[in-house]
């Protein structure tokens, strides 16, 4: 078999827009973080306080260190100092404190917002994108984007920005108290610093993306082995996907290990340049002292200020990495957001009008890939309150049929006319709310069976849900269950046999209530005697309603206003059941043999095909 050229990334986002770089992550965060004006300012407010408080701190303690080794003594001034320095201290941490209570409210919106946003983005997305997608690495990646956000906010407004105001009040005290030495000391180690952090940080980020790549696939590899759990065990494979799961890991491992090499010689190069600019600073402040330019206080001033500046100092060079880890991280979420939507309601449309549907296939073409065209011409009405089966071997384009009606796709030629207005005019969620379908391959929530039943209508009474479960016949194999309605269902339902999901599927859709019901392959996975039992529900449902119904046991269908036949994507045949066995052509023959396979195993006409 041919393996595909496209890397693993391509599967996590197809159809996407380029990488936006971290200048465009912050500019679009900020909306965000601007909702609370309010908050914000007095946040800031309360930083530059808590600052001040900090730089005044040193300050206060020269002047001690100054009175305490004069000659004469004053008893209240050192007391006066040591209160304001009380004071001064518990201002710092009071203010600190006040900045988190007032801006917690911002982080936590913000991180609300984004991933509401990107969570109904993703449910705005094609069915394309969601066939093609690995849930694993797009969950992680969510998750990862909206811890970022938190991490980006808290290292921005509580390490970064207090550094650089508490640099400003420094640089000026220094700058205005002392000679300018001190001033040009520090800002060669601080510039000798910062580039030395951004470049190398910059180098490892290529390194952290690899460590995100590898980590995402192995995690998507990882979630889809055990999703599909029965068929690892069903072909012997454990040991092959362990194998898989491990050349994963492996390639995270080496990824990680160096990033953390990287991330020690950072560190090693920031300590010898704070090293370096903390002796020089200490070696002037000494020279000032002994020639008698400076006093003792003013020796533990300069060396309180070096400590209180190069202390977040040191820490900036972690910060700076977390904040681009974080840029990266928000990126890749707001790359999901920058996902193309194929489809998309128009700039005038309108919601479709309560009532009866007429639904009009008008010469309709399409093909999920252009190289690979499904249907060509189709064309046919179903008329408001009557019901139309199509028929036709597998890939016949048959459920495209019902996929173009719910507009999971847009048609690539003609149109699909509601009430002959076409399809596209309409909003997708009124359209959708007019339709109900039981598809073929039900998916259950990992939930109890009357939260699945009732999630046809979440405002339906109790009454009705238990309604819709009896009509499915739903009713005594709940009562064999130790929970009956309440029992679980498991991961994507796969505690219930193929046919109790469809009769629970069956249920939603009837609880659902819709004008437009679609059956595809609705009683596929059901034995004989479970079908017939439901068909005069599924008549009784469809009955006054426009029905599409998929079928491949056409006994099923026998009922129908009209039946087409399909085949390699155009209608061969159409009429009433009669019509077509007298036609003598595909549908007869088709007929036939079911007949012929249900004599055999002893069914009736309503048996398995």
């Amino acid at each position: 078999m041919r393996r595909s050229s496209r890397n693993a990334s391509d599967y996590l986002y197809p159809a996407t827009t380029g990488p936006i770089n971290g200048r465009q992550t912050l500019r679009r965060l900020a909306p965000y973080l601007l909702q609370y004006k309010g908050r914000v300012l007095l946040a800031l407010s309360c930083l530059i306080a808590a600052k001040l408080s900090n730089v005044a701190v040193p300050i206060i303690f020269k002047s001690l260190i100054d009175e305490i080794g004069a000659e004469s003594l004053p008893l209240v001034l050192p007391v006066s100092l040591l209160v304001l320095y009380g004071l001064l201290r518990a201002g710092n941490s009071l203010f600190a404190e006040l900045r988190e209570i007032i801006f917690a409210r911002v982080t936590q919106r913000a991180v609300r917002r984004v991933a509401l946003e990107v969570f109904r983005h993703l449910h705005d997305l094609s069915l394309r994108f969601h066939l093609a997608r690995q849930t694993g690495g797009v969950a992680r990646d969510i998750d990862r984007g909206t811890r970022a956000i938190t991490s980006l906010i808290s290292y921005t407004l509580y390490s970064i920005l207090p550094t650089l105001v508490e640099l400003s009040l420094v640089l000026g005290v220094l700058f205005f108290k002392y000679d300018s030495g001190f001033v040009v000391i520090t800002l060669l180690s601080l510039a000798a610093y910062i580039a030395y952090t951004v470049s190398v940080s910059n180098r490892r980020m290529v390194i952290r993306r690899q460590v995100n790549e590898t980590d995402s696939i192995a995690n998507t590899q990882a979630i889809d082995s055990l999703i599909n759990y029965e068929t690892v065990k069903y072909f012997n494979n454990e040991e092959f996907e362990a194998r898989r799961y491990d050349s994963n890991m492996e390639k995270w491992e080496d990824a990680t290990t160096r990033s953390q090499i990287s991330l020690s010689l950072l560190n090693i190069g920031q300590q010898t340049i704070i090293a370096i600019g903390v002796t020089a600073m200490m070696w002037r402040a000494s020279a000032g002292v002994l020639s008698g330019q400076l006093t003792i206080g003013d020796l533990v001033l300069v060396n309180a200020f070096l400590i209180q500046l190069y202390m977040p100092l040191n820490f900036l060079g972690v910060v700076y990495r977390e904040i681009r880890q974080s840029l990266t991280d928000i990126e890749r979420m707001f790359t999901l957001l920058n996902t193309h939507r194929e489809v998309v309601d128009a700039p005038d449309a309108v919601d479709l009008p309560h009532g009866d549907i007429e639904v009009c296939f008008d010469r309709v073409e399409f093909a999920y890939d252009a190289k690979r065209p499904i249907l060509f011409g189709v064309d046919f009405v179903i008329p408001a309150g009557k019901t139309v089966a199509v028929v036709g071997k597998s890939g016949s384009g048959k459920s495209t049929l019902a996929r173009l009606l719910y507009r999971f796709y847009d048609v690539t030629g003609g149109a699909i006319r509601i009430n002959r207005r076409d399809l596209r005019e309409f909003r997708q969620s009124s359209l959708r709310a007019a339709i109900g379908i039981v598809p073929q391959d039900t998916v259950l929530f990992n939930e109890s069976i009357f939260y699945n039943i009732h999630y046809g209508r979440p405002e339906a009474t109790h009454e009705e849900v238990l309604a819709a479960a009896h009509a499915a016949q739903l009713t005594e194999f709940a009562a064999l269950l130790p929970d009956g309605l309440a029992t679980v269902v498991g991961e994507r339902g796969l505690k219930l046999s193929g046919g109790e999901k469809q009769r629970v599927a069956i249920a939603r859709a009837l609880l659902k209530d819709p004008s437009l019901l679609i059956f595809d392959e609705a009683t596929s996975a059901l034995d004989s005697k479970t079908e017939k039992a439901i068909q005069a529900s599924l008549d009784l449902a469809t009955r006054g309603r426009t029905t599409l119904i998929i079928a491949h046991r056409l006994s099923t269908i026998m009922n129908a206003d009209q039946i087409l036949v399909m085949d390699a994507g155009r209608i061969i045949e159409r009429g009433t059941h009669l019509e077509l066995i007298r036609l003598s052509g595909r549908y007869a023959q088709m007929w036939a043999m079911q007949q012929h396979d249900a004599g055999e195993n002893g069914f009736s006409s309503s048996g398995n095909a």
